[in-house]
C-alpha cells in the first residue's frame, strides 16, 4: 500500500485520522465544508502562477517507489525540489511535507541536492506581483527529518494492514491542522465541562480529568484561579451572572455620543486591489449606528456600505465611513482590534482621507474588554463571543434568524457578489439583503448589549428611526 505525502503526513499527526482516510476515502467528512474548499481554491491558484515565476522547471512531476509515491510541485533543473505553500512565512509543518518527497525521488534513484519552500512573500503588494514569492532554503531542516521518513512509512503501511488504531485524544487533534474526524473521537462532553473554563490548555484539561475532575463543579474550592476563571466559576456554581463593582467605573469611557462600527472583510492569496499584500483583509463592507441628540432624548442612525463587484471599493467605503462617525465622541467596536487593522487599510489605500480614517481608529472602544473583565454569566460556556454573550445577555436577540449568520459564510458570499458574474437579478439583490442585514446585526447588537450592561448598573433608552 503506497503512501502519497498527503496521507504521510495525515499519519504523522495521527494514525485513527490516516486509517480512516485509507480505508473511508468516502467518508462524509473528508467532504470539504465551503470555507475548507475556498482555501483549497486558493491554494490552487497559488500553485499556478508560482510557476510563472520558475522558468524552466517541470510541474507536478510524479515519482513511484515500492512504499510511496510523490507530486512534486515545481521540480527545477539542479534538482530542486520546490514545494509551494499558500501561506505568508515558512511553518515547521511544511518540513515532514517536503522531506518525504526528497525520500521518495531519491529511492528512485534521482539525487536532490537541494529542498526548498515557496510561499507567499507578505510585503508583496499588488498590482506589481513580481515579489509575490519567497524562496527558503529548507536543505537542512529535511536532511535531519529525513532519517525517521522510511521507518514512519513502514510503520503507517504495518498499522494500515490491520485494524483501527486505538489513540487518546489531545492536541494533536487540531494541531497542526484540525482533525475532519474530530467528532468520532471526541466524546460529548457534560455542561461546564473543565475544558469550557476560559481559554484553558489542554494539558490543564488532562490534568483535571486525571484527578477525577470533570466539570466546574467538581473543582476544589481551595483551587489557585485567575480572576476570569474566578469570576467564571462562581457564576456556573450559583447559576447566576456575575458582575463586578468597578463595572459601573469602566462604563464612563463609554460616553455618548458614540457611534457602533463593524466591518466585513474578504482576504485573497493572491492581492486583487492596490497596495493590498496577500492574505490581507480587505474591508468591502461596514455597519455605523450612530447616536444623535432628539428632542432630549438619544436617537440611532444608521449608515450602511457593501461593495458591488470587482472595482476597489475603497475610495467610496472610505468616503461614506468618514460621514457615518463624524460627531461621534468614541467609535464602539467588539474586538476592536479587527475594526483598527481595517482603518489603517482604509487608510494605505485612501491616503487623502488617511487623517480622518485613523481618527475613526484613534476613537475605538472595545466592548469586548468591558465584558470579559467585568460579567459572566454561566451561559457564557467560556466564550466571549458576541454570538455565545449576546443571547445570553440579551435574550430573545441573536444571529439565529438571519439567512447569514455567522462570520466565514459572510466572507464567502462578499466573494461571490464581487467576483461572481453569474450572480445576477433577484439572487444577486437576495444576497445584498442577507449580507446588509448579518452587518447590520453586529452594530445593533452591541447597542443592546451595551444597553444591557448600563441597566445593570443604571438604565438608559435608546431609540431607533
Amino acid at each position: 500500500m503506497r503512501l502519497s505525502k498527503s496521507r504521510f503526513v495525515a499519519g504523522l499527526q495521527c494514525y485513527k485520522q490516516l486509517w480512516w482516510r485509507v480505508h473511508e476515502p468516502k467518508a462524509p467528512e473528508l467532504t470539504a465544508d465551503p470555507g475548507l474548499q475556498n482555501r483549497f481554491d486558493q491554494a490552487k491558484e497559488v500553485g499556478l502562477v508560482a510557476r510563472n515565476h520558475v522558468p524552466g522547471a517541470r510541474y507536478e512531476a510524479s515519482f513511484v517507489t515500492a512504499d510511496a509515491t510523490a507530486v512534486v510541485d515545481i521540480l527545477e533543473p539542479g534538482p530542486v525540489v520546490i514545494e509551494v505553500k499558500a501561506t505568508n512565512s515558512l511553518k515547521k509543518e511544511h518540513i515532514p511535507d517536503v522531506a518525504v518527497q526528497v525520500h521518495v525521488l531519491r529511492q528512485a534513484g534521482l539525487a536532490v541536492p537541494r529542498a526548498e519552500v515557496m510561499h507567499l512573500n507578505p510585503e508583496c503588494r499588488f498590482p506589481n506581483l513580481a515579489d509575490l514569492f519567497v524562496r527558503e532554503d529548507v536543505t537542512e531542516k529535511v536532511e535531519l527529518f529525513l532519517p525517521v521518513v522510511a521507518g514512519e512509512i513502514h510503520a503507517q503501511q504495518a498499522m494500515l494492514a490491520g485494524p483501527l488504531p486505538d489513540v487518546a485524544i489531545g492536541e494533536h487533534c487540531t494541531r497542526p491542522y484540525k482533525c475532519p474526524f474530530l467528532k468520532r473521537c471526541w466524546p460529548n462532553l457534560p455542561e461546564h465541562h473543565v475544558s469550557t473554563l476560559y481559554t484553558i490548555q489542554r494539558r490543564k484539561v488532562e490534568e483535571y480529568q486525571a484527578r477525577g475532575i470533570e466539570t466546574i463543579h467538581d473543582l476544589p474550592s481551595d483551587l489557585e484561579l485567575s480572576v476570569i476563571h474566578a469570576r467564571q466559576v462562581k457564576a456556573v456554581t450559583t447559576g447566576q451572572m456575575v458582575v463586578e463593582p468597578k463595572l459601573s467605573s469602566a462604563l464612563a469611557e463609554f460616553a455618548s455620543p458614540l457611534a457602533y462600527l463593524d466591518f466585513e472583510t474578504v482576504s485573497y492569496a493572491i492581492p486583487r486591489f492596490t497596495s493590498c499584500r496577500p492574505w490581507e483583509n480587505m474591508p468591502v463592507q461596514f455597519s455605523v449606528h450612530r447616536e444623535g441628540p432628539a428632542g432630549g432624548k438619544r436617537r440611532l442612525t444608521h449608515s450602511a456600505y457593501l461593495a458591488d463587484g470587482p472595482d476597489d471599493p475603497r475610495p467610496a467605503i472610505a468616503e461614506q465611513l468618514v460621514k457615518a462617525c463624524a460627531g461621534a465622541k468614541r467609535v464602539v467596536a467588539y474586538y476592536a482590534s479587527f475594526e483598527r487593522e481595517c482603518l489603517k487599510n482604509l487608510a494605505e489605500g485612501v491616503p487623502h482621507l488617511a487623517t480622518e480614517l485613523l481618527d475613526v481608529a484613534d476613537r475605538l472602544i472595545d466592548l469586548l474588554p468591558l465584558v470579559r473583565n467585568h460579567i459572566y454569566h454561566p451561559d457564557f460556556g467560556g466564550s466571549f463571543s458576541i454570538k455565545k454573550v449576546l443571547p445570553a445577555l440579551v435574550p430573545g436577540l441573536s444571529y439565529a434568524d438571519l439567512a447569514i449568520n455567522e462570520g466565514e459564510t459572510a466572507t464567502l458570499q462578499l466573494m461571490r457578489l464581487l467576483f461572481e458574474e453569474k450572480l445576477k437579478g433577484e439572487e444577486r439583490a437576495k444576497l445584498r439583503r442577507a449580507l446588509l442585514a448579518y452587518c447590520e446585526r453586529d452594530t445593533w447588537a452591541m447597542i443592546k448589549l451595551l444597553e444591557r450592561i448600563r441597566g445593570l448598573v443604571g438604565s438608559t433608552q435608546l431609540e431607533l428611526f
